[in-house]
């Protein structure tokens, strides 16, 4: 939604304020006139315009705290100075306060309406980025489900480094995705059409490690009845997957940081060198710097394969994900398993949101199955839970009362509903959470949109719409404009 009000002059002398509205009538640009910086401060906290034209020398204060005010609070205005005290330390002084031009008086018109022109077309940019980053942000990626802040940061590393050929270290807690990060860098570079090979450092013995990855010749050892091809060779001009890489046998990792170094290696038993072209991507749940300190991991090795470091949040991290995620293993399960399960019941929804989920997204898919198998229903209620779901309160839990027990009030959700009298219209108790963040946060919207997980565009384009709903509410026309 556009700005109310396209410019905002704030000027204490009636001749020029006047002179400058007329000159952007005759552009056809809104605009909201204003002698004083208190009614200037409230204006562009409440509906900023596009531009504030800012006159330093005001009666009740100093222009310059407007600007400053607009640059710390990240409001999305394009300030322009324009005074009689022109100086070049003035100039400076507001350049570095946040202001984007400046303007001398008496004013040039040309001068004047193209600063303007371009503050407007600068801001209206800003507005149709912002827009696209909302409208597109991903709930889906290949194989992930989530369109928390801390998923789309992963989404977009992913992006960026799969056209790559280095090195991606993804660490996180087990059960975060570290495989699925791996099998989405494969599929969204230039090399998913060629294999992809995933080993587990942790599951394969160490005496059959190096085999594993190298291959052996026939006679290499007992057992080793045939030649055979490692992960090295399958993996050739694609990606090869090292998961659990702290796991590896120290001696076994000079021959992998010598892999890496020349991609060209020799089969276990074998004399002849084997040239490959392998991306490398590995991963494990611990610290690994933590291991090379502990002397468990060579820091060469650490430093020839955290090139690109990708760290995957755990599930309790990523907001209302989880729930989307258990929505979508509900679905496809019960398809799988044949039952009726549709929905969670609002209790069991609210323990999915609260349950720290230690074992990340896997435990999470593990109890809906068992909750699938062993019920049937097209709802999921709490009885239906696995120990310890059917024990846990969320409003025991670490984040409900970090919330509830803060010294500000809580965001949270709306009171509860006793009667058709206590429900009010949705955007109403949107506005009454965002209103409550912002005030948590001390009138800091920029900190508010953060912890609410949008943009401060989006809480100043919404401020928009309560007022004019507010206006239809009480049978008025919408305002065009809030006058101070």
């Amino acid at each position: 939604m556009p700005h109310t009000v396209e410019a905002l002059i704030v000027e204490d002398s009636p001749s020029i304020s006047r002179m400058l509205e007329s000159w952007l009538a005759e552009e056809g640009i809104s605009c909201h006139v204003t002698d004083s910086l208190a009614k200037a401060m409230e204006f562009v906290n409440r509906t900023p315009p596009s531009v504030a034209l800012v006159d330093l020398g005001l009666p009740d204060g100093d222009g310059m705290d407007l600007i400053r005010e607009i640059s710390e609070k990240e409001i999305p205005v394009y300030p322009i100075v324009i005074t009689g005290q022109g100086s070049l330390n003035v100039a400076v002084e507001a350049m570095k306060a946040g202001a984007r031009d400046f303007i001398v008086k008496p004013p040039n018109k040309t001068r004047f309406v193209v600063s303007v022109r371009n503050g407007l077309e600068t801001q209206r940019l800003l507005e149709d980025v912002t827009t696209l980053r909302e409208t597109f942000a991903q709930d889906r990626f290949h194989g992930f489900i989530g369109s928390s802040s801390a998923m789309q940061a992963v989404y977009k590393t992913i992006e960026a480094g799969a056209t790559s050929k280095a090195t991606v270290f993804i660490t996180g807690e087990s059960g975060t995705g570290k495989e699925l990060t791996a099998e989405a860098l494969h599929r969204q570079g230039s090399r998913k059409n060629a294999p992809f090979v995933a080993l587990n450092c942790g599951a394969i013995p160490r005496d059959l490690m190096e085999s594993e990855i190298f291959g052996h010749v026939k006679g290499a050892f007992t057992g080793a009845t045939t030649d055979r091809e490692g992960a090295a060779a399958r993996s050739d001009k694609g990606t090869l997957f090292l998961d659990e890489i702290c796991e590896m046998d120290f001696d076994l990792q000079v021959k992998l940081l010598r892999f890496i170094q020349t991609g060209t290696f020799q089969k276990v038993g074998g004399s002849n060198t084997v040239s490959v072209d392998v991306r490398f991507v590995c991963a494990t749940n611990r610290d690994p710097w933590e291991e090379v300190q502990a002397g468990r991991f060579r820091e060469d090795l650490y430093y020839r394969l955290h090139v690109i470091p990708l760290q995957l949040p755990p599930l309790r991290a990523r907001g209302g994900d989880g729930l989307e995620i258990a929505k979508n293993f509900l679905q496809t399960m019960s398809k799988e398993e044949g039952k009726n399960f549709e929905r969670f019941s609002d209790d069991v929804a609210q323990i999915i949101l609260g349950f720290e989920w230690p074992g990340n997204v896997r435990q999470l898919q593990n109890v809906i199955r068992n909750m699938i198998v062993l019920n049937d229903g097209d709802t999921v209620t709490r009885e239906m839970l696995p120990p310890p779901l059917d024990r846990f309160d969320p409003k025991t839990a670490p984040r409900f009362q970090q919330e509830t027990h803060s010294s500000a009030p809580a965001v949270g959700g709306p009171a509860p509903i006793a009667s058709p009298a206590d429900i009010r219209p949705l955007w109403v108790m949107e506005r009454d959470t965002i209103e409550n963040a912002i005030t948590i946060c001390d009138g800091n919207i920029q900190k508010a949109a953060r912890l609410l997980d949008i943009s401060p565009s989006t809480i100043y384009r919404k401020r928009v719409t309560w007022e004019e709903l507010e206006a239809q509410s009480a049978g008025q026309p919408a305002p065009a404009s809030v006058a101070y």
